[in-house]
C-alpha cells in the first residue's frame, strides 16, 4: 500500500473469509485488518491481526524488517481482531516490549495466558517513545470504542495512528467508495461514543496531521479535511443530507401499500427517499442511513400487543447508538386495536431532541380513501 512516508511500511492483512464482521456486521468485500512498522533506529510495529492472519502477517513483518528483529509492539487497541498476534509476537520476538497503556495490560491478561509483566511498557496521556528519527507521543481514546484505546501521533512524518477511528468495511484490494462503508462502521460500531470521538477530534485538532493510518480501511493521504469533516457531522449527531428514511415491515403488504404510496409523494416534490423494509434489508445500513438524513418514517403492524420484531430491534439500534436531532414521521397499522405508534413513540422517549410529526396514519388493516387522505397530510408535513 501507498503510505507516502518511506520510514512507515504497511504489514496488515485482507479477510475474503469472513462473512459477518464481529458477529453481526455483512461484509460483503471482506475486511482488512491494518498493522504498520516504524523503521527507524529502533523499530516499532503498531497493533497485531486477526487470530485466522497471524502467520502471514508475521511473514510481512519479516519482509519488511529484512532481518532486523522490532524493538516494540504497540497496541492501541484489545479488540481480538487486533490484538490476536500478540501472543505470537512475543514467542518470535522474545526481546521485544509490549507498549500499552494500565487498561490494556489488564485486557490482555484476560485474553491470554501468559505473563506480559517483564514485557510490558505502560504509557499514559501524552508520554512519548522515541524511535530515533520518529517519536510516537501517545493519546487515550477511552471509548473510542473501548475503555482502552489509545491513538499514536508520529511528527516526524506527521502521522495520525488512529486504531479503530477512520475505518471503514471492505478488504483494501477492493475499489469502492470509502464515505458509505465508513458511515455503516461508524454508526454500527463507535456510534453511541459520539461525545468521546468529539473528544478526541479536539485532541487531534491540535495536530498537524498529514497521513492517517487506521486499523480498517485505506490509509488517508490526501483532502483529510473531508474525512474529519463526516467524522464530525457523524459523532455531533447532525443529519449529513436532507432526506428521508422510510423503514417499514409488512406481513400482508398493506402496511407497504402505503409505505409505498408515501414514498411517490414525496418522490413526486423532489425529496430523498432511502426504503429499507426491516424484513429483508442489511439492519446496518437501515441504520445507517437514518443517522445520515434529517427524517425518519417508521412504518410497522401491532404485533402481539407490541410491534413487529425487525422494526423493535431497529427502533433500539437507534436509541442506543443516541439518536436525535431529527424528525420523525410515524404510520401504524392494526386490525382490532392499532398501539405500534404509541408504542414507538414511547421508546423515543429518552432521545434528545426529537420532533414527531404531527400526523400519525394509522391504518385499520388496509389502505383506503380516509388512508390516503392521512398519507398526503402526513407528507406534506415531512416536506415542510
Amino acid at each position: 500500500m501507498e503510505m507516502g512516508t518511506k520510514d512507515i511500511v504497511y504489514v496488515g492483512v485482507n479477510d475474503h473469509e469472513l462473512d459477518l464482521f464481529e458477529g453481526q456486521y455483512v461484509v460483503p468485500n471482506g475486511m482488512a485488518y491494518n498493522s504498520y512498522c516504524i523503521i527507524d533506529e529502533k523499530i516499532a510495529v503498531m497493533d497485531a491481526v486477526d487470530a485466522r492472519f497471524v502467520d502471514e502477517w508475521l511473514a510481512n513483518i519479516e519482509d519488511a524488517l529484512q532481518g532486523r528483529a522490532p524493538d516494540y509492539l504497540v497496541v492501541q487497541h484489545m479488540e481480538p481482531d487486533h490484538s490476536a498476534g500478540i501472543l505470537h509476537f512475543a514467542v518470535r520476538y522474545p526481546e521485544a516490549k509490549i507498549v500499552g497503556n494500565a487498561k490494556t495490560f489488564v485486557q490482555m491478561s484476560q485474553f491470554f495466558d501468559m505473563d506480559f509483566s517483564d514485557k510490558a511498557l505502560t504509557v499514559t496521556d501524552g508520554e512519548s517513545l522515541s524511535l530515533g528519527k520518529h517519536t510516537l507521543t501517545f493519546m487515550m481514546a477511552p471509548m473510542v470504542h473501548w475503555p482502552e484505546v489509545m491513538v499514536s501521533y508520529d511528527a516526524a512524518d506527521k502521522v495520525l495512528f488512529s486504531a479503530d477511528g477512520f475505518g471503514k468495511f471492505g478488504a483494501l484490494d477492493v475499489q469502492e467508495d470509502w464515505a458509505c462503508e465508513a458511515r455503516r462502521y461508524y454508526f454500527g460500531i463507535v456510534g453511541k461514543y459520539g461525545a468521546q470521538v468529539q473528544a478526541l477530534l479536539k485532541k487531534a485538532a491540535a495536530l498537524d496531521i498529514s497521513i492517517i493510518c487506521p486499523l480498517h480501511g485505506p490509509v488517508l493521504t490526501e483532502n483529510l479535511q473531508y474525512y474529519i469533516n463526516l467524522y464530525d457531522i457523524w459523532s455531533s449527531y447532525r443529519p449529513e443530507s436532507e432526506g428521508v428514511t422510510v423503514a417499514y415491515t409488512s406481513v400482508y403488504g398493506n402496511t407497504a401499500k402505503a409505505v409505498k404510496l408515501l414514498v411517490k409523494k414525496l418522490e413526486a416534490e423532489g425529496i430523498k427517499v432511502a426504503l429499507h423494509d426491516l424484513a429483508r434489508t442489511d439492519m446496518a445500513e437501515a441504520v445507517e442511513d437514518a443517522f445520515r438524513y434529517d427524517r425518519l418514517v417508521l412504518a410497522t403492524t401491532t404485533y402481539n400487543g407490541d410491534i413487529f420484531p425487525f422494526m423493535k430491534t431497529f427502533i433500539q439500534h437507534l436509541t442506543e447508538r443516541g439518536y436525535q436531532n431529527r424528525r420523525i414521521g410515524l404510520i401504524e397499522n392494526g386490525t382490532w386495536a392499532p398501539m405500534a405508534a404509541r408504542i414507538m413513540r414511547a421508546m423515543f422517549e429518552k432521545s434528545k431532541n426529537i420532533e414527531l410529526v404531527e400526523q400519525t396514519v394509522t391504518i385499520r388493516s388496509a389502505v383506503n380513501g380516509a388512508v390516503e387522505e392521512q398519507i398526503d397530510i402526513l407528507a406534506k408535513q415531512l416536506i415542510k
